[in-house]
């Protein structure tokens, strides 16, 4: 009695240990390709960009926060937002970039990876913007401790380009081959594939180690305008609302909702176009030009990231939108 009882435990127990179906599932080979296919019966077109990301350098929960911004977030990782990011697909040749390498860059990677899938799960190369932490730091996940990646494609202005030649441990990157520095210019295009063409736009910002760009991405039938960080809209050589003509959509920098947002710090000393100043310098475009605009880049002060808040509310009603992380943006219809 006392062994039957002992072998049908141990039945039971190594029953228990097996995987079931959808355990085994997601553990198969197959399954990034299979989700791979699912996306893009979702999505259609064959070339896009993805959403990454929608928070500033520090991401959302901010490190040391106890504020009631980000005490929701610690007890609610599923709000969560990633430092911002851009994944960029190219169906048709079978490649995927990434804009920017982020703090959150191996979640951001594996999941661009979904989309079109790869065995290293790596990207064909990244675009750099500047060189601000949340901007490139993710870059050390390539180097020899972690992926030990292969000459991987990074495209950097001439100083971004000299501030990871010559500063460690980003020159070992460059050193051990890990990455593959690709210069670019201001307001020079070059192609990344048959129908993508890229074109650095240099803005107004905090240049203390490199030059800062935005990126006007020129697709087969669309064109997306990603500025992130800028000082002010009124410190750049060109005219926001005449480029806004030229774009289909543009990604733009929200950073802070509006001044004072950040008690007891001088926010002149981090500079960028309160959401509130955008809005006002916008506000005379017809409503089709105002839909282009996709707010993003929100520090985690500022009210937007919330999705119940008022002001994330005044501005939808304004007529402007707000990005969101997986937000897929087409650019061959």
């Amino acid at each position: 009695m006392h062994t039957s009882f002992l072998f049908i435990l141990c039945t039971f127990f190594l029953m228990a240990c097996q995987p079931n179906s959808n355990q085994a599932k997601q553990f198969s080979p197959t399954i990034a390709q299979d989700t791979s296919q699912i996306i893009q019966k979702q999505i259609a077109a064959q070339q896009y960009l993805v959403v990454l990301g929608i928070a500033q350098d520090a991401g959302y929960p901010q490190a040391g926060c106890t504020k009631s911004c980000c005490a929701h977030v610690w007890k609610h990782p599923e709000d969560i937002k990633s430092v911002v990011s851009l994944g960029l697909v190219d169906q048709i040749q079978g490649k995927k970039w990434m804009i920017e390498a982020t703090p959150d860059f191996k979640e951001q990677m594996q999941r661009l990876n979904t989309y079109l899938p790869s065995k290293s799960m790596l990207p064909d190369g990244i675009l750099l913007t500047h060189g601000h932490i949340g901007h490139y730091t993710g870059l050390m996940h390539l180097g020899r401790e972690v992926m030990g990646a292969k000459n991987l494609a990074v495209f950097a202005m001439p100083r971004m380009r000299a501030f990871l030649t010559n500063n460690g441990p980003w020159s070992q990157l460059v050193k051990l081959k890990n990455i593959a520095l690709q210069p670019i210019q201001a307001d020079s295009l070059f192609r990344l594939s048959s129908h993508i063409k890229i074109i650095p736009l240099q803005v107004p910002h905090r240049d203390e180690f490199t030059e800062t760009v935005g990126y006007k991405i020129v697709g087969k039938a669309k064109t997306a305008l990603f500025i992130p960080d800028i000082d002010k809209w009124k410190k750049w050589k060109i005219d926001i609302k005449s480029l806004l003509k030229e774009v289909d959509i543009a990604l733009l920098d929200g950073s802070f909702y509006k001044n004072g947002e950040i008690p007891n710090r001088d926010m002149s000393q981090i500079p960028h176009p309160f959401v509130e100043e955008s809005m006002r310098l916008l506000q005379d475009l017809p409503k089709t030009e105002r839909a282009k605009v996709h707010f993003i880049h929100f520090n985690h002060t500022n009210p937007l990231i919330q999705a119940q808040s008022s002001e994330r509310q005044e501005v939808l009603k304004k007529g402007y939108k707000i990005a969101k992380e997986g937000q897929i943006i087409p650019l061959d219809r």
